[in-house]
């Protein structure tokens, strides 16, 4: 038979039992309240996270295109800083081949231009650079290049497909008056015969080759003389914007290929490209002339488009101008010749505007725009 004892003992046992049970169920339940409340917190901020760098991402891209949608000159200050702005939104966005097969459509009569084509002969050289030829000299070649007499690309790498004529240059702004000089000093010594006038451009420049010949029609190609964009600073008598492209006669080309070889009378690298070409020039006895139509209108541009018609040119824009930095419809002539800084995606929509759009009932007759140069 059990004692009081005994019985007091297992009661104590029992307890003690009872307690560890107790303990285990209260460190258990805490245990799951706080993984429920970490596993709360944890699906909580996971679920606003999504959304912040939604947000985020959105606001980036939204200020890229922001970016994208304003001019190169509201982002840049100087030339150097307008292209690497350019590059940086190529770099971006790739574009794709757009191709034109409608001309079958057309009924325009092109016989006057057909007939300019076989007179005035053109020879077209670009300046591009291994990195650029499927982001930007592509779409030079398939839009206005093609209208050229002759196409050629120089580099400073050779590359047999595309193709592209490789100088002994280095790739850099700092280099382009050196590629400049080897590429018009090859043009002479490999294609003087192959035509008139000699035309030089950057990758992102446009030109309607029709009004380039149009205007040449009254210019005389054994005149020492060149054109361009005419900027009034640094050279006496001015010199010509590198990127709205300039065109030197043939005896601008003959003297440029023999006596501009001399760093006595040319520099053969360095410096700013356009303005050392400008120097050159003067000291080789070959004259700058107003390429203005007979309306007082520009016709070649160094911006865009966009720009010349509305404005927002940089503040330097206004000391070099030569004809006072104008803007409006009233001073682009309507038989334009080439703008600068115009990407891919402008480039055809230039080609689509220029060659494909057409309103209805309207026939465009020709306009009497060239003036005597020479007096």
């Amino acid at each position: 038979m059990a004692t009081r004892k005994d019985n007091k003992e297992k009661v104590t046992k029992r307890g003690k039992v009872l307690g560890c049970v107790q303990t285990s169920h209260l460190n258990f339940c805490f245990g799951l309240s706080v993984g429920l409340v970490i596993s709360f917190l944890i699906a909580s901020f996971s679920s606003l996270q999504t959304p912040l760098i939604l947000t985020r991402k959105y606001a980036a891209n939204q200020f890229d295109s922001y970016l994208s949608s304003r001019s190169l000159q509201e982002v840049a200050e100087t030339y150097e800083d307008m292209h690497e702005e350019m590059d940086k939104r190529l770099s971006k966005n790739e574009v794709k081949e757009v191709l034109f097969e409608d001309d079958h459509k057309h009924h325009d009569d092109d016989a006057v231009a057909r007939k300019l084509a076989e007179e005035i002969r053109i020879l077209c050289w670009v300046m591009t650079g291994p990195q650029n030829l499927d982001k930007k000299a592509i779409h030079v070649k398939k839009t206005w290049g093609k209208r050229c007499t002759k196409l050629i690309f120089f580099s400073s790498v050779t590359n047999n497909t595309f193709p592209t004529i490789g100088l002994n240059v280095s790739e850099g702004r700092e280099h382009l008056t050196g590629k400049t000089m080897q590429a018009f000093k090859y043009v002479h010594d490999n294609f003087f015969d192959e035509a008139d006038w000699f035309m030089k451009a950057d990758d992102d420049t446009y030109f309607i080759m029709e009004n380039l010949r149009y205007f040449l029609s009254s210019q005389d190609k054994m005149e020492p003389v060149y054109f361009g964009h005419h900027f009034k600073t640094i050279v006496r008598q001015g010199y010509y914007s590198g990127g709205a492209g300039y065109i030197l006669s043939k005896e601008t080309l003959r003297r440029l290929a023999t006596t501009g070889q001399d760093p006595k009378f040319c520099r053969q690298d360095g410096g700013a490209e356009d303005a050392e070409l400008g120097k050159c020039m003067q000291n080789l006895g070959v004259r700058t002339a107003n390429s203005t139509d007979a309306l007082g209108r520009s016709r070649f541009h160094c911006f865009d488009p966009e720009t010349h018609l509305m404005g927002g040119y940089p503040n330097w824009y206004y000391k070099y101008d030569a004809n006072g930095a104008k803007k409006g419809l009233g001073s682009i002539s309507d038989y334009a010749i080439s703008f600068h800084y115009v990407g891919p995606r402008k480039m055809y929509g230039l080609e689509f505007f220029i060659y494909h759009l057409r309103p209805y009932g309207i026939s465009n007759g020709l306009q009497n725009l060239n003036w005597p140069v020479y007096e």
